[in-house]
Formats: structure tokens, C-alpha cells, sequence
């Protein structure tokens, strides 16, 4: 499966991938129809050799998230057409995964080099509140309200008790009759969703277009 992700071949897949008379474009076109059951066939095909070749450039932490934006990714590019050549899946697949990592390596960097060399000294920081950093904070928590309240009820719910309660995916998977891979197009979902809506809301509060 890594082989079909990362090489320059599209065509060496794991077993349970469509084979070579059932083509990608098929998968495709059921994803773009709103099949679920598509969309969970795709997941299952390639989140392995994502999950391997994200761990091995970019470590463990956040990995979850890392692979769930990547698929958010690619399958919203497909039901927007932005697929070009369906039949070619794994192709795009590999380049937006690698355009990912190239991105957090570059946000890595640019953090790093933002840092102050220790060598400088110590930095005194003023603990006290400041006015507009508090208003700044309550400003966001009550974006982050609205947000939340308008999402559909099942993704509200998933974020809440796993970002909020803090409870487990097995403990949520059962409360809410949910399977694993439900359980997580459902959070990278409205994850993604709840993320375009506050900087969303926030541009509009500010009086800035949001950036499409």
C-alpha cells in the first residue's frame, strides 16, 4: 500500500483496493454521488500508507490529525472536480500528502528561527492581564460558541465530548453507536468545518474578507 502512495506507480495497491478492472474512477464517482460507503473504502485503502510515510517525515505527535486532514483534503477536492484524471487517484493522493508535509516542515522552521537564541538572555515577561488580550480571548470563545452551536448535531456532539469531555474514541464509538472509521470522518469532518466557519466569522466580525 506505501508503495502505491509514495512511488512513482499508481497501480501497485494492497489487497482490498480496487483491482485493475475495477478503476479508480469508479471510487471516484461514488464519492462525488455522496457514497458513504465509498468514502469509508477509501479511507481504509490508503490511511495506512499515510499514516506510515506522515509518522517517518513528521514523527508521532498530532499523527491522528495529520492523516485525518489528508483525507478531508483529498476527498472535498473530489466531490469539488478538482480531481483531474480519477483514474490516476493515488497519484494525487501522493502529492497532496507531500505538499502537507512540506508545509509543516516550512511552519517548523519558521517557528524555530522565530524563537529567541537563549544565548540572548533571559526575556522578563509581564504576568499582568492585558486588556486586549483578554478582549481578544473572549472575542474568539464567543466565535467559537457560535460555531459550534451551528454545526450539525452528530458533529457537534463528537467534538464536544472528545475536545471538551475529553473522552476516549472507544468510550464515544459506543455512547454514540458509532464504528472507529465513523468515528473519525465524523471528528475530521467537523473539525475542518469548524475551523472554515470561525475564520470565517472572525474576518467577517473584523471586517476582512476571508481568504477561499
Amino acid at each position: 500500500m506505501i508503495n502505491a502512495l509514495l512511488s512513482d506507480s499508481d497501480s501497485s495497491v494492497q489487497a482490498g483496493a480496487p483491482s485493475a478492472g475495477q478503476s479508480w474512477s469508479h471510487l471516484v464517482k461514488r464519492i462525488q454521488s455522496g457514497d458513504a460507503s465509498a468514502m469509508e473504502e477509501m479511507y481504509g485503502v490508503f490511511t495506512t500508507g499515510i499514516r506510515f510515510y506522515l509518522c517517518r517525515q513528521l514523527g508521532p505527535q498530532d499523527l491522528d490529525d495529520r492523516v485525518h486532514e489528508a483525507f478531508v483534503t483529498i476527498t472535498q477536492s473530489i466531490r469539488r472536480g478538482e480531481v483531474r484524471e480519477p483514474e490516476r487517484l493515488m497519484g494525487y493522493v501522493r502529492t497532496v500528502v507531500r505538499r502537507q508535509v512540506a508545509a509543516q516542515i516550512e511552519a517548523v522552521v519558521e517557528q524555530r528561527r522565530r524563537q529567541i537564541d537563549p544565548s540572548l538572555g533571559t526575556v522578563v515577561c509581564d504576568r499582568q492581564p492585558n486588556p486586549e488580550r483578554q478582549a481578544i480571548e473572549r472575542e474568539h470563545t464567543a466565535v467559537a460558541y457560535r460555531v459550534l452551536q451551528s454545526l450539525p448535531q452528530r458533529d457537534r456532539e463528537v467534538l464536544v465530548r472528545f475536545y471538551l469531555k475529553e473522552q476516549s474514541p472507544a468510550e464515544i464509538c459506543r455512547e454514540m453507536d458509532l464504528s472507529a472509521t465513523q468515528f473519525r470522518l465524523t471528528k475530521s469532518r467537523a473539525k475542518v468545518r469548524f475551523g472554515e466557519l470561525g475564520r470565517a466569522r472572525l474576518a467577517r466580525h473584523r471586517g476582512f474578507r476571508p481568504v477561499e
